[in-house]
């Protein structure tokens, strides 16, 4: 007794009697332990004053709920603090109610007048995430709150708010389906967003709520084919499905003609089908029909809308993402001409290096393609070759494949595979590939005695299994030619002692029984020996062995008669009811009796009527009638929410009804005038060849504003704007001449290839506008019409070449002054020699050497410093006054002694690129020091990194001794600080060469407000910042050091201070003391934001700040500005 009260001391429980004892055991601890206990510290640390303690408190519940535990019962606690100050414990709660609102109805209903007033918070994040915890309330009370906070959502100013009103829409919908109408309208419009962030999550709303209303796509179709590209990738998914059945339902099938001809040359006849001919007469009045509807119809032209989306989603192909690469297969396979489908097999073989479970959807759907296009995969027959590391499931799928695949010319080599797969310790893949050669043999006559030979080579197999299956298919393959292959009934009769497996036998009897006359001797024997093991067979065996007495008693009665008797007797007994009532049928209809019906005179009709061999089919074949890539696919069984893939319409509909409408202006003001006179008359010479009238109509607009209004145009609606526009101007080139249109046509290809270039930017609108204005006042007063009016992309065009060619008009007239031109002009009225752009200096000089004029020259210092805070993006003044050219550094390409007298140098002059706005111009300075002249200068063997290009300077075809010559050439570096390597050439000899920029060069100036600056600079926070903190070097501690310092190691221009009135000459105010220095660009690749901070402080301290969207570039950028200002 004492030992036990010891023992109970030590657990910790009391030894009294009625009291419950609690165990203390150290692995209870916390999981185990009482609910009032749980999440205290948790509760208090949300309880708390502190929000780094609260901050702390969220991680630890968000942590929670990331593992799947339970954090329900903290739902009062974290409530409390969802109008907490601080933004990021903010964002943690919304993530947690998002959780459990649904859950927690009524606690989260008592906080939705913050949730409202969340929906009006200044941080798209938190407008977002309150918007996603009310839509996660399942209320209906709060319905018409939640409508309304949608409705509000989709017009924000931000995309990301707008794509979370998008996401809500579907559960709004599923809550109360009656607000249908209302939904749509929100979907019609959000569908015109013009941002690739909502375009997705709409076309997804728009799936779920109304996918019958394809009228709400026509308008928006050509956009989302353009957007496309750019979408992410959960988006294109979306997006490819929904257009491959608009299309389905828009577009006339690409294969008509084709299917037509396939039809009207039906050579095979149906299985079932009489082999006696019909009347000949017929045939030839049917095929008389069928040429005469083929006359009928028109040859078939692709719409050029069911191009564009071909054309479109062709790229991603080289998805990342297998569904992207999926969902383009399936449209390509369901939309695309014959001729066209092939590019899909190979981005399909690519995704079979995938994880397996991608790999089974993939071959799935491609073994319902090889069913109807066999021609596409063929090329890649090796590819589906099994592995030994294959999943099982992958393995009957590859050779269900290779099955498909099978014709003539390979099936040498398949078969050949396939008696290795027969050596697998896979049993099901075993049986599945002596499947797979007994299809190929139904299919291919010419291996047919082949396949049997060695299927009956099997049946000697070890394994059951193998003879088993090798059994079952040469049954159905003895079908097709019975009296030809007696001797393998024979040999197979043999087996019965053998195969154990209950199909193998059944199949067995079965042929024995229905070719009975073909081996007369053995039958008998084999029933007998059945007779004997009746009892102990399976039931499917049983029943064959019934059947096989049957036949026998009707056809060789006197040996048999007794044994039939026999088996029926006792199958009379039988346990299972199938096989008695087969026995009692049977004998009522093979043994005459007085009783015996009308049908026993027919018993030998019965059981020995010729049947037709099977028909080995893929079960892949009717699959192609679902959506390929789609769960009802993978399913074979119609999915809950299916759609159904429509059929092609018999006549095309309306194209028109994809044309999107532009108002045609009334006032045509005077600049539209001079505009039109300008296309007219080019100013390049016959003699320059093409180039001319492509470039010439937008001359000025290429070199001085692509950069800036080209990109923007694009990038906000991706193209949409811009064919707008141009639609809109097509009504108005009917007037003008055959000349005019062809100039126009090349000029919206130019367009087009810029825009498939460029990415979506939100914000790019605006700068166009501030530009805009900016450029007005410093051109004449002329360029103040009635501006509003203009649609905005013609407005910004005609802007920009007009007041380029008004700033050219000055700077020509110094240019005059100090020097004539080399060559007389070609005259033509004094109007047009005064609009002359840069482009056409090439009319005046042999080579188009754009030289940088040392400003210093004729501008005081002063002027420089003011200069430099102007916005000066066009590109005649932006290099003169932004890189004056003490700026500009020389770098040395190729040293006089290794180039043998022949030295190279170049620097980055800071000029837009006329040919290419995306590049960055490289000036290069050949001098010739040796004895000789050196010919034919130019470049080969351009090696460079994905993405980047280059634009070769002209050949120069002479540089004699002791001469220098300058070219141009420009390098696209997409954005990035990679060298591009090259081989300089002369006619003797190749010099390897590498251009690498400084990061500082790979930006453009743009001009912006303070007031625009501090709006960017606030969307660029968190990881797009980056801070440092410096001393100012001795030199560099005046505002002029500080912007000469900062401009020369990037191209930026410098932000103006306070002022709006930016042109007109301001009274310098009183200097703060301790002034703030803004400068700001745009990346020339991709034009992301470049803004860069100097906050000076006492004693020549500051604080350098980097906002850029690009982290690398931003990173690099930093580490060179901080250089230049200590040092």
């Amino acid at each position: 007794m004492s030992d036990r009260s010891a023992f109970n001391d030590e657990k910790g429980g009391s030894s009294s009697v009625g009291e419950p004892e609690y165990g203390h055991d150290p692995a209870s601890g916390g999981i185990f332990s009482s609910d009032y206990k749980r999440h205290d510290d948790l509760k208090e640390m949300l309880d708390s004053n502190k929000d780094s303690l609260k901050l702390e408190a969220m991680k630890r519940i968000v942590a929670m709920i990331a593992r799947g535990k339970n954090a329900s019962d903290l739902f009062p606690a974290v409530v409390k603090n969802v109008a907490c100050k601080n933004i990021e414990v903010k964002k943690l709660v919304y993530v947690y109610l998002v959780r459990y609102a649904e859950e927690q109805q009524d606690l989260a209903l008592l906080s939705i007048s913050t949730f409202q007033r969340g929906l009006k918070d200044p941080n798209q994040l938190i407008r977002a995430s309150a918007l996603r915890v009310l839509s996660s309330i399942r209320v209906t009370i709060i319905v018409p709150i939640m409508m309304l906070a949608i409705k509000e959502a989709a017009s924000d100013m931000s995309p990301y708010v707008r794509k979370t009103a998008a996401h809500a829409i579907p559960k709004l919908y599923s809550l109360d389906p009656e607000q249908k109408d209302q939904l749509i309208e929100v979907i019609e419009k959000l569908l015109a967003d013009k941002t690739t962030l909502v375009a997705g999550s709409v076309v997804m709303a728009f799936e779920e709520v109304c996918p019958e209303r394809i009228d709400l796509i026509h308008k928006n179709y050509r956009k989302l084919c353009n957007l496309l590209i750019d979408v992410e990738e959960w988006g294109q998914v979306v997006i490819i499905n929904m257009l491959t059945r608009y299309a389905r339902t828009q577009f006339l099938n690409p294969n008509i003609n084709e299917s037509l001809l396939e039809e009207g040359g039906g050579g095979e006849k149906t299985f079932y089908g009489s082999d006696e001919d019909e009347d000949e007469d017929e045939e030839e009045k049917e095929k008389k029909a069928e040429a005469a509807v083929m006359a009928k119809r028109k040859p078939y032209v692709m719409d050029p809308d069911h191009r564009l989306l071909l054309r479109n989603t062709k790229p991603l192909l080289q998805s990342r993402n297998a569904a992207v690469v999926m969902a383009v297969a399936q449209l390509y396979f369901h939309l695309a001409p014959k001729a066209e489908v092939g590019v899909i097999a190979k981005a399909l073989v690519r995704l079979l290096r995938s994880h397996s479970e991608v790999q089974f959807v993939v071959l799935q759907n491609v073994a319902t393609m090889t069913i109807k296009r066999r021609g596409m995969f063929e090329p890649y027959l090796k590819s589906f070759y099994i592995r030994s590391t294959d999943p099982t499931q992958i393995k009957v799928l590859k050779l269900e494949v290779l099955t498909n695949l099978a014709n003539e010319t390979n099936i040498s080599t398949i078969l050949r595979e396939f008696q290795t797969y027969i050596k697998s310790m896979d049993k099901d893949f075993v049986a599945a590939t002596i499947q797979a050669i007994g299809r190929c043999a139904t299919n291919i006559g010419e291996v047919r005695d082949t396949c049997l030979n060695g299927l009956v080579q099997l049946l000697s197999n070890r394994d059951e299994l193998v003879v088993a299956e090798s059994v079952v298919v040469i049954k159905k393959l003895l079908q097709m030619q019975p009296e030809k292959h007696s001797d393998i009934i024979k040999h197979m009769a043999k087996l019965t002692d053998n195969i154990q497996v209950p199909m193998a036998r059944a199949s067995i009897l079965w042929l024995i029984g229905e070719y009975c006359e073909h081996v007369p001797k053995i039958a008998p024997d084999v029933l007998r020996k059945m007779a004997k093991s009746f009892t102990n067979e399976e039931d499917i065996v049983k029943l064959q062995i019934i059947n096989l007495a049957a036949k026998l008693y009707l056809t060789n009665s006197k040996q048999t008669k007794l044994l039939t008797q026999y088996v029926l007797n006792l199958a009379k007994y039988d346990q299972n009811y199938d096989i008695r009532d087969r026995a009692r049928f049977i004998r009522q209809l093979i043994v005459p009796t007085e009783k015996s019906g009308a049908l026993s005179k027919y018993a030998k009709k019965l059981f020995l009527a010729l049947k037709p061999a099977p028909v080995l089919e893929s079960p892949f074949k009717d699959r192609d009638h679902f959506q390929l890539g789609s769960l009802s696919h993978l399913l074979n069984a119609k999915a809950g929410g299916y759609q159904e893939l429509p059929d092609w319409p018999e006549a095309a509909p309306d194209p028109s009804v994809r044309n999107v409408e532009v108002p045609e202006w009334t006032k045509c003001s005077s600049r539209e005038k001079r505009k039109e006179k300008k296309v007219e008359k080019p100013f390049y010479s016959d003699s320059e060849g093409e180039s001319g009238p492509t470039e010439s109509a937008d001359s000025e607009s290429d070199s001085a504003s692509d950069s800036e209004s080209a990109s923007a145009s694009e990038e906000s609606g991706s193209g949409s704007e811009s064919e707008e526009s141009e639609e809109g101007s097509e009504s108005e080139e009917e007037e003008e001449d055959e000349e005019e249109k062809e100039k126009k046509k090349k000029k919206k290809e130019f367009k087009k290839a810029a825009q498939e270039s460029e990415s979506e930017q939100s914000s790019e609108e605006e700068e166009r506008k501030h530009e805009r204005k900016s450029k007005q006042r410093k051109s004449d007063s002329e360029s103040e019409s009635d501006e509003e009016d203009e649609s905005e992309s013609e407005s910004s065009q005609s802007e920009s070449e007009d007041s380029e060619s008004e700033t050219e008009v000055k700077k020509k007239k110094k240019a005059a002054e100090s020097k004539p031109p080399s060559k007389p002009v070609k005259k033509e009225s004094k109007k047009e020699k005064k609009e002359m752009s840069l482009l056409d200096l090439d009319d005046f000089e042999p080579a188009p050497s754009p030289q940088v004029t040392p400003v210093n020259s004729f501008l005081s210092n002063s002027l420089v410093t003011d200069l430099e805070g102007l916005s000066l993006s066009d590109a005649v003044l932006s290099p003169a006054t932004i890189a004056p050219s003490s700026a500009l550094k020389n770098y040395e390409l190729l040293h006089r002694i290794t180039g043998e007298g022949l030295s190279v140098e170049y620097c980055f002059s800071r000029q837009p690129f006329s040919p290419d706005a995306n590049m960055v111009a490289v000036q290069m300075q050949f001098t010739n020091n040796a004895t000789s002249d050196t010919k034919n200068l130019h470049i080969e063997d351009v090696k460079l990194q994905s993405g980047m290009r280059v634009k070769e300077f002209p050949e120069i075809e002479l540089l004699p001794a002791g001469e220098t010559a300058t070219a141009v050439m420009g390098i696209d570096f997409c954005d990035s600080t990679q060298a591009a390597n090259f081989q300089l050439c002369t006619h003797t000899r190749k010099f390897f060469v590498s251009i690498q920029p400084p990061v500082g060069e790979l930006m453009k100036p743009v001009f912006l407000t303070e007031n625009e600056f501090k709006k960017e600079q606030g969307q660029l926070m968190g990881m797009n910042e980056i801070t440092e903190k410096l001393t100012l070097d001795v030199n560099c501690r005046d505002e002029h050091a500080i912007v000469q310092r900062v401009t020369a190691a990037a191209n930026l221009s410098r932000v103006p201070c306070g002022s709006d009135k930016e042109c007109s000459p301001p009274v310098p105010p009183p200097p703060p003391d301790h002034p703030v220095h803004r400068f700001a660009g745009r990346t020339v690749t991709s034009g992301s934001l470049v803004l860069v901070t100097v906050a000076t402080k006492e004693e020549g301290a500051a604080q350098l700040t980097v906002n850029c969207e690009k982290m690398v570039i931003g990173t690099m950028l930093v580490k060179d500005i901080l250089l230049a200002l200590t040092q």
